[in-house]
């Protein structure tokens, strides 16, 4: 799949990992879309907006704005906008899902001495390495996460796709952490396509062999890689549960953008169901 270059200015002002044009792309296979202010994705009648607009990620007008130009796409069927609040576009009884992103400053304050015992002890049993490709280690450890969680067929999906995802976006990055003997423990995989913005994707360890803070000592590597590539923060993700929101804030992780999810599905034209209640329809 190639990523269009006319969207290379969208990932450069990413702020949130769904702006990271190569990743929707390789994860969901559709098709990047600018509407307004900020970028979308098509799938057939489906059409996924990231209300977040790119020259500011908290203007709401110009995310309603922007949502009001996605409505009037030809084909629509079904809209899902995330954003930082709310669209009033929104029909009232629509479900919305509610988080939030996480972030950290670059360069990154030093840990806490906890923290820091942590990664010596890790740094003592692991050696770091950088990866372009996601070999056959890898998608093991990746399926053993998946053989012990239950997890949405869409998050099984994203996971799955991680090779793709690493041929196609230059921008990202996979760090292997493995033990003397080569096993790999653990490895994380950060994005830094963005001029701002270093966001932390994928971690996955192996439990019983990985040892305590392999995953800290991979987060510590990526912080390095963004503050030599000159980014000033990095989005850790959504909070997800209180484990993930724990590791983070156990990184000094404060609420960066606030996350509403909402999907509907548009109201037909009027004229279109006079049409359709003539024929019978």
């Amino acid at each position: 799949m190639i990523v269009p270059d006319r969207m290379a200015g969208v990932t450069a002002a990413a702020a949130v990992p769904e702006q990271v044009v190569p990743y929707v792309c390789a994860v969901a296979g559709s098709q990047p879309q600018r509407v307004g202010s900020c970028v979308g994705y098509a799938s057939g009648g489906e059409f996924v907006l990231v209300g977040y607009p790119l020259h500011d990620p908290r203007d709401t007008g110009a995310m309603i704005a922007a949502v009001d130009q996605a409505l009037q796409l030809p084909g629509l069927r079904r809209i899902t906008v995330i954003g930082p609040v709310r669209p009033p576009q929104a029909p009232e009884k629509s479900p919305l899902v509610l988080d939030g992103y996480m972030s950290v400053p670059v360069p990154h304050p030093p840990p806490v001495q906890k923290l820091r015992n942590l990664l010596r002890r890790a740094g003592r049993e692991l050696a770091i390495t950088r990866d372009r490709t996601c070999g056959d280690e890898h998608m093991a450890l990746i399926q053993h996460y998946l053989d012990g969680r239950h997890l949405a067929p869409g998050t099984r999906h994203i996971f799955r796709q991680l090779p793709r995802y690493l041929e196609i976006s230059s921008g990202s990055l996979m760090l292997s952490a493995r033990l003397s003997d080569g096993r790999l423990a653990a490895f994380s995989v950060g994005e830094f396509g963005s001029l701002h913005t270093a966001f932390y994707m994928f971690c996955f360890r192996r439990p019983g062999l990985a040892p305590p803070g392999s995953t800290d000592l991979l987060l510590a590597a990526l912080l390095a890689e963004a503050r030599e590539r000159g980014q000033t923060r990095m989005n850790l993700g959504l909070g997800v549960n209180a484990g993930v929101g724990f590791f983070k804030r156990k990184w000094g992780a404060a609420p960066f953008l606030p996350y509403v999810q909402v999907s509907w599905e548009p109201a037909a034209p009027k004229l279109f169901q006079r049409l359709r209640g003539f024929f019978g329809g």
